[in-house]
């Protein structure tokens, strides 16, 4: 009485469709495709059986799975094991640039070290001293720049040598962040020793 004429004429639409009988199909007739089998089904089964039903579920699940991906990277990072790092680590050009860093001395490495000597050395206050201490403040600093530079430049001219045709881009920055790093601290774990080549 009160619902709207085209309610009434879909009502009655679906009600006349649902009283036809369907057509049953003819056995002999192709499905259109091809019967799958037996362990695909079941593959299927199980991934619908598998998916989340709600939203709160679906967050869950996301969740559960970054927490594997990341205790993965983890693991990754620590043995090294490629099909694991991180984007960031990943390939043999950047392989080659952390290979490069570890295997020789940089000044950089050693700088939380000497900044926490520094600071200490800073606390004394007789005379002179302290224009000595900002004076090593200098040359630390002024070591480590004069070191990056070296080492920007030879492993820019490995890496072309190496990987003539390969794309470069952002392997160098990424090696001197590494330098910054102290040798036992850095990930992925270091696989070369000190003097050896890469």
């Amino acid at each position: 009485m009160f619902r709207s004429r085209s309610k009434d004429e879909q009502a009655a639409a679906a009600k006349v469709t649902a009283d036809q009988p369907q057509q049953p199909r003819d056995p002999q007739a192709p499905k259109g495709r091809p019967t799958p089998k037996r362990s695909e089904a079941t593959s299927q089964r199980r991934s619908l059986a598998g998916t989340p039903t709600n939203r709160k579920d679906a967050v869950k699940r996301q969740r559960e799975a970054r927490r594997a991906d990341l205790a993965k990277q983890r693991d990754a990072l620590a043995s090294g094991d490629e099909r694991f790092l991180p984007a960031r680590d990943k390939g043999p050009i950047r392989r080659f640039a952390r290979d490069f860093v570890d295997s020789r001395y940089s000044v950089a490495e050693f700088f939380l070290p000497l900044a926490v000597v520094i600071l200490i050395l800073s606390m004394i206050n007789k005379g002179d001293f302290q224009s000595l201490v900002l004076l090593l403040w200098l040359v630390v600093i002024l070591l480590i720049v004069i070191n990056s530079v070296i080492t920007a430049m030879s492993l820019k001219r490995a890496l072309k040598q190496r990987f003539p045709d390969e794309n470069l881009r952002g392997a160098v920055p990424y090696a001197l962040m590494r330098t910054l790093q102290m040798r036992r601290l850095r990930l992925p774990k270091p696989k070369v020793k000190r003097g050896e080549r890469p």
